[in-house]
């Protein structure tokens, strides 16, 4: 099922929710459609456009939101789908100081890697190798990250999240897709 970008009362960006939540929002005079997916919704007496990014009618406080949680998809969005040590297609995540070795499950420690890389390095050092990192893995800023790492993106979005850095997040998911 498609995903919708729900954005605040000040178009920032909320979160992305089911097509169905979204549809419900609209059709409860909660929210207002921005774009429309191109596809049209059927009930037994209403046609309607399906939306892709709708705006609340209200402004709803969001608490404080720490930093963008650690999951694969984010991860794989953050390095471009690229291995971080020979640059190929990224299919594992890698602890580049390992978690046996005190390594922490964190942004600053955990890469992209592909299958080869990962199982050659296995549980050592990256100067035990002698390899060297593409890019230091940092944790990702702003709050287009908490969208995009999700894995539901459209281009009809870019517009909305771009002032909350989305164009070099998006850019680097287009160059793998």
């Amino acid at each position: 099922m498609p995903h919708v970008l729900v954005l605040n009362a000040s178009y920032e960006p909320l979160g992305v929710v089911p097509l169905r939540r979204a549809l419900v929002l609209v059709l409860e005079n909660k929210a207002i459609c921005l774009e429309e997916s191109g596809a049209f919704m059927h009930s037994a007496t209403r046609v309607m456009p399906a939306p892709s990014v709708v705006r609340l009618k209200r402004f709803v406080r969001v608490p404080y939101r720490g930093p963008v949680p650690l999951t694969r998809k984010a991860l794989f969005a953050r390095d471009g789908g690229r291995c971080m040590y020979c640059g190929g297609v990224a299919t594992s995540v890698d602890h580049v100081v390992p978690r046996s070795r005190g390594g922490q499950h964190a942004w600053e420690n955990v890469v992209a890697a592909c299958r080869r890389c990962n199982h050659v390095k296995a549980d050592r050092h990256l100067r035990e190798l002698g390899w060297r990192l593409h890019q230091q893995p940092a944790p990702p800023t702003g709050l287009a990250w908490r969208i995009i790492g999700t894995g539901h993106r459209d281009p009809r979005w870019l517009p909305y999240l771009q002032p909350y850095g989305a164009d070099d997040a998006m850019a680097r998911i287009d160059r793998v897709s």
